[in-house]
């Protein structure tokens, strides 16, 4: 397959994996991750761009120290170097989003259940795209 068609409202919405990598392709990545309430991303520090679109919910997105309040239609630009975490501050629903990575930052085709599952798994991008393992997917 080359290229990904989807509607990106729905599958944000529908995810309820803290981090699901839908597509890899040489110069970019689409996840999507979903957030508990109280639940953030934690902080980090790319050596890549990074887009985030919030689909649902309400935060914040701390940008190198700046706070920044953030909701459903929101966007967000991350360039390499920044210091940044998005965090959900509800107390009753999740935070529905959907990043671009440029280039890709994980392992294509994983799948993180909750943030301590993808905490526990140190994985990377390992230059597999989704086109070398339409084959393998089944």
């Amino acid at each position: 397959m080359k290229g990904y068609v989807v509607d990106i409202e729905k599958a944000t919405k529908e995810n309820g994996n803290f981090r699901k990598v839908l597509y890899t392709a040489k110069n970019s990545q689409l996840v999507l991750m979903s957030l508990r309430p109280g639940e953030d991303i934690g902080e980090e520090v790319h050596d890549l761009d990074q887009f985030i679109r919030i689909e649902a919910g309400t935060g914040k997105a701390m940008l190198d120290g700046v706070e920044h309040g953030i909701e459903d239609d929101y966007a967000i630009v991350i360039p390499a170097g920044a210091r940044h975490n998005i965090i959900n501050t509800s107390i009753d629903s999740e935070m529905k989003l959907y990043s671009i990575y440029s280039p890709p930052e994980h392992r294509e085709g994983v799948i993180h259940k909750t943030k301590a599952e993808a905490m526990a798994d140190n994985e990377q991008f390992d230059g597999r795209t989704s086109e070398l393992l339409v084959g393998s997917r089944g």
